[in-house]
């Protein structure tokens, strides 16, 4: 997928905005994504991540209904933090925060990611690509190996999947399933 201003470079930002039920999708590359802030434009307003979590955590917790003081509700065996601290700040104390809170924390991160389980840091939307790229270089190497053990057969295979491949990264497809590894 192509920028959207300039139309030469691939997009690599991608921002989707829904606002009064109307969807608007922008794609950017790198470059004119740091123009556009550097001329002191914003894709939105800006908000913090712990400052949305506390929300979210504060509404989910019954926040409307209760005052939370920050020492108030459960509190991590291993940090200390209370769940009160939680939803002010929007910040888990440790990793053992999530099993001491998961009753509360689970159905939230199943609101906000669709599962409880990490799979990733790659968004799906552009991890098909990017996993097409660390196998194309997978097999490069591959094949600079058949090379230098002069396995030219297999080195010509190895050569005409990579060239099927980065075409397929060229064209921001993904490859069919008979297309995939041999």
């Amino acid at each position: 997928m192509m920028c959207k201003r300039c139309g030469q470079r691939p997009a690599t930002m991608h921002m989707t905005e829904i606002s009064n039920g109307n969807k608007t999708e922008t794609h950017l590359c790198d470059v004119c994504a740091r123009e556009i802030q550097a001329q002191g434009f914003t894709f939105a307003p800006q908000l913090h991540l712990h400052s949305f979590l506390a929300g979210l955590l504060n509404h989910e917790l019954g926040g409307d209904k209760q005052d939370h003081n920050e020492l108030t509700g459960k509190r991590c065996e291993k940090c200390g933090v209370f769940e009160g601290q939680i939803v002010k700040q929007g910040l888990l104390g440790c990793g053992d925060c999530y099993p001491s809170f998961g009753d509360r924390l689970l159905p939230l991160l199943r609101r906000l990611h669709g599962r409880t389980r990490h799979t990733g840091k790659v968004p799906e939307r552009t991890g098909a690509r990017a996993r097409l790229i660390k196998e194309v270089n997978n097999l490069k190497s591959i094949l600079k190996e058949a090379v230098s053990r002069e396995d030219f057969e297999q080195a010509a295979l190895l050569r005409d999947q990579i060239r099927q491949m980065e075409k397929s990264i060229e064209d921001g497809g993904e490859l069919n399933a008979s297309q995939g590894n041999s």
